[in-house]
């Protein structure tokens, strides 16, 4: 904690977890009270745990021709609301006002899912107001909550903030146009000590439609918001004393790595690390600014700091993460020798169907090229492929193009590894003794990782095995 005059700003983010009960809700306020001690604060909230999965169901029943989930749905996400606010809310005065706020908002719900019953269809911009709606009610408990704690706040929905184009659903933040919306609405309530209580994962185009950027985009939302108000901290509040060594679920003897250099977290939010949006670390890196991930449920562990520079131990691996759920597409062929443009075919057809690309292997003799898409686009990208290049299969020139059957991508991090021989080695050798085949590789130039495929029935014995090399 700092000691001097609160002249520093610090943007706290706490996810879904973080404020899914009266229990964590009121943590969570206690924190934000105590570091006002310390800080000018700006506060990012998700909605309660839940509920955004819960109105996107809404959104499908009702495209289904089903409309009486989604007004059971609304029963519910008014029940679980009021709950919280009931529990924590003292003065009836505010807790009526809140439930009111909160009210409106699940009646545009229920009307939304009306619309898309009649239309019978979701589209994106339909599905993107009504995702909003969890947010938009968190943000008036948590105030009311903070209010009843003494804290002075101003609850503010992110459209009024956060601009970007309209690629509904991942929206691209415009972070000009939204530092000049958020300096001049933000900075006067900080400057008075105020605590600004705003809708992550929610933004708006320049017209002022809703759109959001993208599944766990708080994190995103807090990023571009301390940038944009020159803050000195984000600090992201979870239900994990950081960033764990890998999945806890997978390997119970997991712990917290301390210390991560961006280009180590850059990799782990790539490659499955579920503590914070890959999206959030460019802009905090680009302007210096100074990021924690924190755990809401036990505030007094310092979690995970993020550094600059390479400060691991030399040839040492800091986590291990797994990405499930994966299927290899292979093009192979004697024809493919030396012929220029077939990568650049290969992914322009893979991206007219909107598929992402988790990893690239290539041998050097050219003759194939695979890479990992999700299982489920699988069958979408091998019918893309095949019409691109049906010529070169009538003709041979491409002998076959393929998908294996589900496969685990598994990678190691450590900016230990950087120009250290044998790391590699070490880590082919542990998989080997263990009887862990490996299908594919892939290393970026950084150094910072290695990614390896294998069959998803070995992904424990895999995990289980690299974790044994981590050295903190």
């Amino acid at each position: 904690m700092r000691t001097e005059d609160k002249s520093g700003i610090l943007v706290m983010k706490f996810g879904g977890t973080s404020v899914g009960s009266p229990e964590a809700m009121l943590q969570a306020a206690k924190i934000i009270r105590d570091a006002r001690k310390d800080w000018r604060c700006l506060v990012v909230t998700s909605a309660l745990s839940g509920v955004t999965d819960l109105l996107l169901k809404g959104s499908s029943c009702a495209v289904s021709g089903d409309i009486d989930t989604p007004q059971k749905l609304a029963r519910e996400l008014r029940t679980r609301h009021d709950q919280v606010t009931d529990a924590l809310v003292g003065s009836e005065t505010l807790r009526t006002q809140v439930r009111n706020r909160v009210g409106i908002l699940i009646d545009n719900f229920e009307n939304l899912c009306g619309a898309i019953n009649i239309l019978g269809e979701a589209t994106p911009r339909a599905l993107d107001a009504v995702a909003s709606i969890g947010e938009r009610s968190s943000i008036h408990i948590l105030s009311a909550v903070l209010e009843e704690l003494g804290v002075p706040v101003e609850p503010i929905e992110a459209t009024q903030l956060i601009v970007t184009d309209d690629n509904f659903q991942a929206a691209h933040p415009d972070l000009a146009a939204t530092a000049s919306k958020t300096r001049k609405l933000l900075l006067p309530m900080l400057e008075a000590n105020r605590v600004p209580v705003v809708t992550g994962f929610v933004s708006a185009t320049p017209e002022g439609i809703t759109t959001t950027l993208g599944r766990g985009g708080s994190d995103y939302s807090a990023a571009i918001l301390a940038t944009a108000v020159g803050a000195d901290e984000v600090w992201i509040w979870t239900d994990v004393d950081g960033v764990m060594t890998t999945d806890p679920r997978t390997v119970p003897t997991a712990e917290t790595i301390p210390a991560l250099s961006y280009r180590e977290l850059a990799e782990l939010a790539y490659f499955g690390a579920k503590v914070l949006h890959p999206m959030t670390i460019r802009p905090v890196i680009e302007a210096g600014i100074g990021l924690s991930i924190r755990n809401t449920f036990n505030p007094t562990h310092q979690g995970t700091r993020l550094v600059s520079g390479n400060n691991g131990v030399e040839g040492t691996i800091k986590a291990v993460t797994a990405i499930t759920g994966q299927r290899l597409i292979t093009l192979e062929g004697r024809g493919m020798l030396g012929v220029p443009g077939v990568a650049a075919r290969t992914f322009g057809a893979v991206a007219d169907t909107g598929t992402n690309v988790i990893l690239i292997s290539q041998a050097s003799s050219e003759q194939s090229i695979c890479f990992a898409v999700p299982s489920k686009s699988s069958d979408r990208v091998l019918s893309a492929l095949e019409e691109a290049f049906s010529t070169e299969l009538a003709n041979r020139d491409i002998d076959k193009i393929w998908a294996s059957s589900e496969t685990v991508i598994v990678t190691v991090v450590g900016s230990g590894m950087r120009h250290t021989p044998g790391v590699a080695g070490r880590v082919f050798a542990a998989l080997g003794e263990n009887g862990v085949n490996v299908i594919a590789i892939a290393q970026g130039s950084s150094e910072v990782s290695i990614s390896l495929v294998i069959d998803a029935p070995e992904m424990e014995k895999a995990v289980h095995t690299l974790h044994g090399l981590i050295k903190l």
